[in-house]
Formats: structure tokens, C-alpha cells, sequence
């Protein structure tokens, strides 16, 4: 009965902040986009599901969709995937690793990076008004995350019940160019009954941030740069006009990620003995107004 009452205690817990994490993201002046290599998604199939698998992830791929499925793996699991995109100009590749710790809850661990390498660095092509292609040189640009995630059974009303946590690293980097660090959590919620299985996932739980440097030295050179190119262009090559100067913005230094949530209700269907069927129904919703068919100034849904 104690145990009950304090796993009782730790759902109320995490619907309060469940429900401060849509009131904080409310209130919020955000961007839109960023860190969006993390929506691509992962497991082959899980996208033949239209990535609606948030109530019935199970395996070692439930540390992305939902941490809380991993408390259903009952021995060591792996997964790899490499997906290219843009005829092969971007690469995505993910690798993850899951383990039971008991009957009770699992732990997981994995690294996901999306990149465009080889990319030409023309800035010192143009020196003086002399062109040199040796000094054409290449960089990459690269999205890296390394997530953790640990997932337990619960025991409320029922024993089907299970809940999980996925912390995650990001590392983002162009070249020499520009670099950042940020933090952010995801937490999950399932619960099975019969065959009806239910699932939350809240995705950067507490509004994920990036903090953005750059190599001053070459900002500055590369604005130089775009600042005469334009201004060429501009004044028709008249030195007479150069006082009409093209402004240059400012990269931002902090990117927040706000906090997004995604309901799911799945339903398996016994066929015969060896055959069945799985269906689900997942919502996805945003706490910011967009074109979806259910939008408000609180939340969209899809």
C-alpha cells in the first residue's frame, strides 16, 4: 500500500509538470525551428507507422520515441540506422544501446548525428582581386546528440504502468566557423491494458536551449567580404557611392527549443496465432499558434 501511495505521489508530480511546461512554453518568445534534426526520427518501423508510436514503443528505439517503453526490454538490445538525404548531400546516422537493470526498469544510451561534410570554404578564393583555387578549402557542418535514458514500472491502480527520463546532449558545429552547446530532457509516460495501450511523451520538457559561439575573426572577415560584394553590386562599381552600406545582422546566441507534447492510444488486433495487427492514433501538439486545422494562441494540434 506505501508503495502505491508513493508512486501515487510521483504521477501527481509529473502531471504538475506536465502542466507547467505547457504554461511555461506559453509564455515564451521563442523561435520556431531549432535543433529540427531531432524530428527526423528513427527505426524503419517506426516511420512505416507515420512515426505514431509514442503509446507502443517497446525496444531499444523507445529512447527516442518514448523513454518510458523501455522499461518493457527484457534483454540487451541495439540499433543502427544511416539515412542520406538530398541525393546524399546530408547524412543521418544513429546508434543506441539498451539494458535491463531488473524486472523493474531499464537504462539506454545513444548518439545521433545529421551532417553535410565536404562543403567548400571559397572565402580566400578572392584575395586582392586574384583567384587562387588552392586556397578552396573543405569543412563540415554537423548536428550531434548523445542521449541517456532510464525507464522503471510503477505500480498505481495497476501494474501497467511505467514512466521514463531521456537527458540529452546536443553539439552543433560549422566548421571553424561557429559552434554550440545545449542541454534539454524529454519524459514519458505508458500504460497498458489488455490490448489497449496508452502513451505521453513530452519532448524538451524544459525548453532545451543552444548557446551559440563564434570565431570573431572570422565572422568579421566573411561580413567584409558579403559587406564589399554587395556594395559592388549596389554602387555599380562607383567608388563615389561606397558611403551606402548594406547592413549585416548579427547571428543570435541562444536558441530555445520550446516544449512539445505528443498523446498516442494504440490497439492490437489477434488475427491468428502467429499474425496480428497494430494500429495507434498519436496527437502532436505545440504550444504555439500555426496553420494546423486545431490551432489556438495556447497550443495546435495534429
Amino acid at each position: 500500500m506505501c508503495d502505491i501511495c508513493t508512486n501515487q505521489n510521483l504521477l501527481r508530480k509529473l502531471l504538475v509538470i506536465f502542466l507547467f511546461t505547457a504554461l511555461v512554453a506559453q509564455g515564451q518568445t521563442i523561435r520556431g525551428f531549432s535543433n529540427e534534426f531531432l524530428n527526423i526520427g528513427v527505426d524503419a518501423a517506426a516511420f512505416g507507422m507515420g512515426k505514431a508510436v509514442v503509446a507502443s514503443t517497446n525496444d531499444v528505439n523507445a529512447i527516442y520515441w518514448n523513454p518510458a517503453g523501455l522499461a518493457g526490454i527484457t534483454d540487451y538490445q541495439g540499433a543502427l540506422m544511416h539515412a542520406e538525404y538530398f541525393q546524399g548531400i546530408a547524412k543521418y546516422d544513429y546508434a543506441a544501446f539498451a539494458k535491463p537493470i531488473d524486472d523493474q526498469s531499464a537504462i539506454a544510451a545513444s548518439i545521433i548525428r545529421f551532417g553535410v561534410d565536404d562543403i567548400l570554404n571559397t572565402t580566400n578564393l578572392i584575395v586582392d582581386g586574384n583567384i587562387d583555387f588552392n586556397r578552396i578549402s573543405l569543412f563540415s557542418a554537423a548536428d550531434w546528440a548523445i542521449n541517456v535514458a532510464y525507464a522503471r514500472k510503477i505500480n498505481l491502480w495497476s501494474k501497467n504502468f511505467s514512466i521514463g527520463a531521456n537527458a540529452k546532449v546536443i553539439r552543433r558545429r560549422i566548421g571553424d566557423f561557429a559552434s554550440s552547446l545545449g542541454f534539454g530532457v524529454d519524459a514519458g509516460l505508458q500504460y497498458n491494458a489488455n490490448n489497449w495501450q496508452f502513451g505521453l511523451m513530452v519532448r524538451d520538457i524544459t525548453t532545451t536551449f543552444n548557446a551559440w559561439s563564434f570565431e570573431d575573426s572570422e565572422l568579421d572577415r566573411i561580413i567584409a567580404i558579403y559587406d564589399d560584394f554587395n556594395n559592388d553590386i549596389l554602387n555599380d562599381g562607383d567608388p563615389s557611392n561606397d558611403d551606402q552600406v548594406i547592413p549585416t545582422v548579427t547571428p543570435e546566441k541562444l536558441e530555445i527549443t520550446k516544449p512539445k507534447m505528443q498523446l498516442g492510444v494504440a490497439r492490437k488486433f489477434t488475427i491468428a496465432r502467429d499474425f496480428g495487427v497494430l494500429t495507434e492514433l498519436d496527437f502532436n501538439i505545440r504550444f504555439t499558434e500555426t496553420n494546423d486545422i486545431l490551432s489556438s494562441s495556447f497550443a495546435s494540434i495534429t
